[in-house]
């Protein structure tokens, strides 16, 4: 067992002890769109704080209507809302929790007409143009900001957290890029934080010494004409002067041309601009963003850069993070492996949030707890996300589980994705399955190719076919030619792949392969190596945090990537990473081709067709990434035997490798059986 000390060590935040140093950072949801709200909202809240975290920041709520992130996005300015919040709050003290409300304005981000910042000048991730806040309308926020924190209190909260970070209203009002006011809140540093001090203010009197006021700071902007690091610790210094129990750090704005928080980002990247907040205060600090694991909360806590951790998605992922680091089995935790596919990417397409690899998040309320009523004997055919994931929940619910893998170790397709540059987290969560597999009991047959009459004669109970995908070979003359190979056989290194390379197929698979192509990279696992790649100034010396982009390492091979479809390349990549990695194949110098017709594959290259007019690509090789099939032969023996197998991932529907799917029809069947 390993037994972590200083994030399990409790701290006095203002009058209030917290019995640990993990905090759940705030996230957006989108739950309180669905039915049953507030029944939802509670049970997502309530199994964090039975997970022992030591702290709970909700989601962020308006205090006024221009400031919601969207119309009909959370807001929180009535006495009739009162209940509705009692819900949640009553559930997370039951749990013997604590929960924070986030006060948040999103100023010039906030997708509705009547949105409003320091000075006019539209996001360019919003279509609407902000109107500019007159000195009463300052005056009326802060008042705004105050009702929400009163009713927050009022409504059983433990405190509040005022955002004023990831360029929202109170960072726009923080930063020359946004405000170009001449009045007292404009001008110099000491102008542009006046409207965020006078709300911490505001906020503390209103209510008083015993509940937290955290404020969330920009601690690097990340854009051009943000803050330095001096005005930041500057800052941090007068938000403790103002009545601040507690500072959190955020990193970077949304619509910074630098990623943030995807796996592309090292873990704890952002520790010295983290630092520079804590040498300018005595009060808490609370360190963010890409931290997902107890030993590097450990570290920077041990450090010196923080004295608390708030960690969003990783909670997401195992509600139980705190409780296992207690308990000293953090082999257990179901890492957060940074995909933002089912969180962030769901959230920004106007869906509501879970995770890829724990799809109860969210839907807390969908899903039985305890085990089975009627035990059974259960066998599973591919140890892939699908199969893993049947496996695992069957067995917590007290099935017994036969698990078959053909291959020599787990993890089906997630083996390939782990070769992939900025994909190492998926050793995380191949840790977790085969963890929890050998801790569960999971009889487990690797190697072993079951057969549907070996199946048959083993008389199960149920027989659950996962056995996958396989690559479709495209309708193409030379497609057995020498030069064309699977993905597979690429990113598992069975062929010397050549200089020049022409990638047929531009789905999330067809960018992966062209990214494994262009030669290690250490950008996603070492933090010189990732400032340099994006045009980051750790120190934060000039404004904003960023420096000139340095030259990009040589690329180890000339890639082509070519698509049917007569659109931009990456359309329909995840919307908070596919732009990461778009950036990085064309500083690269990936050329892509869309509206391509494919003609031949010989000796001489590949032979394709753009609007009629052909052309030759003289390449070395040839990479497949033209979809899958289903692997479904086993599931149609089993039934022409006479028995009723149930299938599941990429057997039942084979779909860009899409472990979301795969692993929620794996738990939801595990669970109804």
């Amino acid at each position: 067992m390993e037994m972590l000390q200083k994030v399990l060590t409790p701290i006095r935040v203002g009058e209030v002890v917290l019995s640990n140093r993990m905090v759940m950072g705030a996230m957006h949801t989108r739950l309180e769109t669905l039915d049953r709200p507030n029944e939802r909202l509670a049970a997502f809240y309530a199994v964090r704080a039975k997970g022992e975290v030591g702290l709970i920041l909700s989601g962020g709520f308006s205090p006024n209507p221009e400031g919601v992130m969207e119309e009909g996005g959370p807001l929180f300015n009535s006495p009739s809302q009162l209940e509705e919040h009692r819900v949640v709050t009553r559930a997370v003290h039951e749990a013997n929790g604590k929960i924070i409300l986030q006060i948040l304005h999103a100023g010039r981000y906030a997708k509705v007409p009547e949105c409003v910042a320091p000075s006019p000048g539209k996001a360019r991730i919003n279509t609407f143009s902000p109107r500019e806040m007159s000195v009463e309308d300052i005056e009326r926020t802060v008042s705004d900001f105050v009702r929400t924190a009163a009713l927050a209190i009022e409504a059983g909260y433990d405190g509040v957290e005022i955002m004023g970070s990831e360029g929202y209203l109170l960072n726009e009002f923080t930063a020359e890029r946004t405000n170009h006011r001449v009045d007292g809140y404009g001008g110099d540093c000491e102008g542009r934080i006046k409207f965020p001090l006078e709300v911490i203010r505001a906020v503390r009197e209103c209510i008083g010494k015993r509940a937290i006021l955290i404020y969330r700071i920009s601690s690097i902007d990340l854009v051009e004409g943000g803050a330095t690091g001096n005005e930041v610790a500057e800052f941090a210094s007068k938000v403790e002067a103002a009545g601040a129990d507690v500072i959190n750090t955020g990193i970077g704005w949304h619509e910074s041309a630098v990623p943030t928080i995807a796996a592309t980002v090292p873990r704890a990247v952002w520790r010295e601009a983290i630092r520079n907040v804590k040498s300018a205060v005595s009060i808490p600090v609370m360190a963010s963003n890409r931290i997902n694991t107890p030993q590097i909360a450990e570290e920077l806590i041990a450090s010196g850069v923080a004295d608390l951790v708030s960690m969003a998605r990783p909670l997401l992922a195992d509600p139980d993070f705190a409780k296992k680091t207690r308990l000293g089995i953090t082999d257990e935790i179901n890492t957060c492996i940074a995909c933002n596919q089912a969180c962030l990417d769901r959230i920004f397409t106007e869906r509501t949030a879970t995770c890829l690899v724990n799809p109860r998040a969210g839907r807390e309320i969908e899903f039985p707890d305890g085990r089975s009523t009627e035990p059974k004997r259960i066998a599973v055919v591919g140890g892939g996300p699908a199969g893993m994931s049947f496996a695992i929940n069957a067995a917590e619910r007290g099935h017994e589980i036969t698990l078959y893998e053909a291959d020599p170790e787990l993890g089906g397709q997630l083996n390939l994705a782990k070769a992939v540059p900025g994909k190492a987290e998926f050793h995380e969560m191949l840790r977790y399955f085969r963890t929890r597999i050998d801790r569960l009991g999971v009889n487990v047959q690797l190697g072993v190719r079951a057969s549907a009459e070996q199946i048959a004669a083993a008389a199960f109970d149920e027989v659950v076919v996962a056995t996958g995908v396989r690559p479709r070979i495209p309708d193409l003359a030379g497609a057995d030619h020498p030069k064309a190979v699977s993905y597979i056989d690429v990113l598992t290194r069975k062929v010397q792949i050549g200089q020049r390379v022409a990638i047929i197929g531009a789905g999330g698979i067809g960018f992966d392969v062209a990214e494994y192509l262009l030669g290690e990279s250490r950008e996603s696992l070492e933090a010189t190596e990732f400032f340099r790649a994006w045009g980051v100034d750790p120190t934060n010396v000039k404004a904003g945090g960023l420096t000139a982009l340095s030259e990009h390492t040589k690329a180890k091979r000339k890639v082509w990537m070519f698509q049917r479809k007569n659109e931009p390349l990456g359309k329909r990549l995840g919307k908070s990473t596919g732009w990461i990695l778009k950036a990085k194949l064309r500083t690269a110098g990936v050329a892509m081709i869309p509206g391509a017709v494919y003609e031949a594959i010989d000796d001489s290259g590949l032979h394709y067709s753009v609007e009629g007019e052909k052309h030759l690509l003289e390449v070395d090789h040839v990479v497949l990434c033209a979809g899958q099939n289903s692997n479904r032969d086993l599931f149609e023996r089993l039934t022409e035997l006479g028995l009723s197998p149930l299938i599941i991932g990429g057997a039942d529907v084979a779909s860009e490798l899409d472990a979301l799917r795969a692993i929620e029809q794996a738990t939801r069947l595990a669970v109804s059986l």
